[in-house]
């Protein structure tokens, strides 16, 4: 289970972050309970017809079940049991998962590689050469979740990908680490076509701070047009 601290996001930060998420999101329950000066993401997913036998199943059946059912719930369901499992013959069949055409199935696997912690970095970071981008997407947010060192270089690739979504979202993995070596890059990301990434970006890099990042950030609010943008640079500059 991936624990989180408890940073704080404005409402404003929160609307932008649901908008580019719509596409891809996941239509399961997440709650988050306190715990201590912790956040900790617990997703509870709908049972399907015949749970109670999937619970029975060791981490073979389930993969089985992930792999070969029809019905998108069955394999959600097959995919969070696998994740309370946690155990590593689980990550190869949660990381094909990521590319299912379900998006609760993809959102679901992304949780379990979570739960499943550390052991799944390197594979993950494997799938981010995936074609399909739903698999890239959705292997840089259980890279930022997990938020171990090892994710930071993959992070910072995907912030080159070709597709919107990935770039958003290593931008916001990376801010759970605030490692020095994503500046440049992120930098460069004030300049991306998307309004979200640009947005996401200002934050990560306020998070990290210093006179680079103070630079880099004044210029970019001279230079850009959208408000709301700006708005996010200014706050972040404070």
């Amino acid at each position: 289970m991936h624990i989180r601290k408890n940073l704080p996001m404005n409402s404003f930060q929160y609307n932008f972050d649901l908008c580019l998420s719509t596409r891809d999101r996941p239509y399961i329950t997440i709650r988050e309970i306190l715990h201590g000066e912790f956040m900790v993401e617990v997703n509870i997913p709908e049972k399907p017809d015949g749970a109670e036998e999937l619970e029975k199943q060791g981490v073979e059946g389930l993969v089985h079940s992930l792999h070969d059912s029809t019905d998108p719930m069955v394999r959600q369901y097959a995919a969070y049991l696998l994740g309370k499992a946690q155990n590593p013959r689980a990550i190869q069949p949660l990381i094909e998962a990521l590319g299912d055409f379900d998006k609760s199935v993809r959102a679901q696997a992304m949780l379990a590689l979570v739960a499943i912690g550390k052991a799944a970095v390197e594979p993950l970071s494997v799938a981010m050469k995936e074609p399909k981008w739903e698999t890239r997407y959705r292997a840089v947010e259980a890279l930022g979740k997990i938020a171990d060192d090892k994710a930071v270089k993959p992070l910072i690739q995907a912030l080159k990908d070709n597709r919107d979504h990935v770039r958003y979202m290593a931008a916001k993995g990376l801010r759970e680490f605030g490692d020095s070596d994503a500046i440049d890059p992120m930098i460069i990301l004030l300049k991306d076509e998307n309004r979200y990434v640009r947005m996401m970006a200002v934050w990560s890099l306020g998070t990290i701070g210093g006179k680079k990042v103070h630079d880099a950030l004044k210029q970019a609010l001279k230079a850009e047009d959208d408000e709301k943008v700006k708005e996010a640079i200014t706050q972040a500059m404070k």
